[in-house]
């Protein structure tokens, strides 16, 4: 549970729901499939993410989703996609696909290249059920992000260059050197999550190691500073 005091919880790596299917290897930062955690059922409009391995010419074969925002951040490798809307897609390294699962969806996501690829895929609950599902793929170079937060994904109109979801949320990433701070506000009522896919930071005097997850409450700006250097991927969500 979330210490009032710090407003913050956060679940160390070793302590995540964990799968091992051979070619799939899983953590789960909230209750997922098998896994089950009442304490960890998702976080605000958050509900899944999960941090997965898949070995080389393996994957997901087609199956369904619906009424789920699923983005996909890839962190090494690349992920080939396949949909029953007819889009076809490879996102490598750094980059992110997202696809809206509306009214129902098939899709099938493979690693086809020869080494493991590793990713976050992360499930937001929509704003409202139903539509016309759709999928879409795009570059954010590390570069781009350094000493600060991008929006890679967001359902405000606001963020033009992001990819397009459909939840009150914004899925963001940084690059920091050792001893950078970068500093993040979540508004009243709202919920943010944050994993550091490698690295290590400093959250209200916490430490918090790469593939470890913080839950940060509403309310108050959070000052978070590499103690390493490292890449943050965040959701800022309802």
């Amino acid at each position: 549970m979330i210490d009032t005091a710090t407003r913050l919880d956060r679940r160390p790596f070793a302590s995540l729901g964990h799968a091992d299917h051979g070619w799939l290897d899983a953590r789960h930062h909230f209750s997922f499939a098998d896994y089950y955690d009442p304490q960890r059922m998702g976080w605000g409009a958050i509900r899944v993410w999960n941090d997965d391995a898949i070995a080389p010419n393996s994957g997901f074969p087609p199956h369904p989703h619906r009424d789920m925002e699923i983005i996909t951040y890839v962190r090494t490798g690349a992920i080939t996609h396949q949909d029953s809307m007819g889009n076809h897609g490879r996102t490598a390294a750094g980059d992110v696909q997202v696809m809206s699962a509306g009214s129902g969806v098939r899709h099938a996501e493979f690693n086809v290249e020869d080494v493991p690829t590793t990713l976050f895929q992360i499930w937001i609950e929509p704003t409202q059920r139903g539509g016309e599902p759709s999928w879409g793929a795009k570059p954010f170079p590390k570069g781009d992000r350094s000493g600060r937060f991008v929006t890679l994904a967001s359902g405000f109109a606001e963020d033009d260059d992001a990819l397009k979801i459909r939840a009150a949320a914004r899925v963001m990433a940084a690059t920091v050197v050792a001893g950078e701070t970068l500093t993040h506000a979540v508004g009243d009522g709202r919920h943010a999550y944050l994993v550091p896919a490698t690295g290590a930071l400093e959250i209200d005097g916490e430490r918090v190691d790469a593939r470890d997850g913080v839950a940060l409450s509403g309310g108050r700006t959070y000052a978070i500073t590499a103690l390493e250097p490292s890449e943050i991927v965040l959701v800022d969500s309802e």
